[in-house]
């Protein structure tokens, strides 16, 4: 459940900045795991882990995704 909301509010913050982005939603353990995320939900930007074990909100989102973290 945690990992929807995650998404779904990825995708508002995707819609709100007006951006291009290439979403993908990772279930495999294995590939989780390779990727250094030890906690879910997780959002990895460009290969960099932001968030893990909690879900972010839109604002969160929208400041990583602009860089004003």
């Amino acid at each position: 459940m945690k990992c929807k909301r995650l998404a779904k509010n990825v995708e508002q913050a995707i819609s709100e900045l007006e951006i291009s982005a290439d979403v993908r939603k990772v279930d495999d353990l294995t590939e989780i795991i390779d990727r250094g995320i030890m906690l879910t939900p997780a959002l990895m930007v460009d290969g960099e882990l932001k968030v893990s074990g909690r879900v972010a909100d839109v604002a969160e989102i929208k400041r990583i995704l602009t860089g004003s973290t």
